[in-house]
């Protein structure tokens, strides 16, 4: 799929995600207005939140999924996806880790910046 044709369906699929978030009554995490996300403070909240079970080369564990994989590409997991797994938890549904529980320290700014941080890997292996 060609990149602008990603990003329509990715904005399709936002708009599928958002229909679906309102009908379960939940409501996307938001960083705060003018927040600029970094990707250096990413890594660091990323080492001390995620990379227990995601690897701390994003490659996962024996504890959770790899973040470095196609199925976390934007298309498919938009960022506020992120969002919403840090604030109400995941049901496994693409791997056999069990369920990833809500994370309720991590604000959605640090949310922010990790993903920001996890994107900038993504891409330099390719996937964008």
């Amino acid at each position: 799929m060609n990149r602008i044709r990603r990003r329509q369906f990715a904005a399709g699929l936002m708009a599928l995600i958002s229909l679906s978030v309102q009908a379960q009554g939940w409501q996307v995490p938001k960083p705060s207005p003018g927040l600029m996300p970094n990707p250096v403070a990413g890594k660091t909240l990323f080492a001390k939140h995620c990379a227990a079970c995601h690897g701390t080369n994003l490659k996962g564990s024996d504890k959770g999924p790899p973040l470095l994989n196609r199925i976390y590409e934007p298309s498919h997991h938009a960022d506020a996806a992120f969002q919403l797994a840090v604030k109400n938890g995941v049901r496994a549904h693409h791997w056999k880790f069990g369920d990833m529980a809500p994370v309720p320290q991590v604000t959605p700014d640090d949310v922010a910046h990790i993903t920001a941080y996890v994107r900038s890997e993504q891409r330099k292996v390719g996937i964008d």
